[in-house]
């Protein structure tokens, strides 16, 4: 049985993880999780390599939930090295509805001028992320190591 070949995109930064599967850059498949990344990431894998050829892995790097982004990228090298997958990455930015994504308390990582930076904002903001109908592979590149923003130290 020939399986389809696709590409994959995880979005793991903060909960829900998102999960695509794409055809010729089309999104043909939605996974929408809230369990612990290192509990789902193994059982999404395994039953996606059962139905398809996965050609590529494109994920969010950071910024986010630096457990989150440690998991992933174990993960996702390990996956890579074991079965010769090619692994491209990008900042959370390019997938969040708004300019913020969730650091820690009332922390927030924000993107200004392509700089991310560390900003605390007293109102709760809803940061949402979501999967693109449409992949465009131009926004990724193979530098794939964590972004870790950390906060400075007082």
């Amino acid at each position: 049985m020939n399986k389809p070949t696709v590409d994959i995109l995880i979005i793991a930064l903060n909960s829900p993880i998102l999960v695509g599967v794409y055809k010729n850059n089309q999104l043909i498949q939605y996974i929408e999780t809230s369990e612990k990344t290192s509990d789902c990431l193994p059982i999404i894998f395994k039953e996606l390599s059962d139905s398809y050829k996965i050609n590529h892995i494109y994920f969010t790097k950071g910024p986010g939930s630096f457990m989150a982004i440690k998991l992933v990228y174990v993960f996702l090298k390990t996956v890579s090295i074991v079965q010769n997958i090619k692994l491209f990455a990008t900042d959370g930015f390019l997938f969040s509805t708004g300019n913020y994504i969730k650091a820690h308390g009332e922390c927030y990582f924000v993107k200004k001028n392509e700089k991310i930076e560390l900003e605390v904002i007293k109102e709760t903001i809803f940061v949402k992320f979501e999967l693109p109908k449409l992949l465009d592979t131009s926004k990724f590149s193979t530098d794939i190591s964590p972004m870790y923003i950390l906060p400075a130290i007082n």
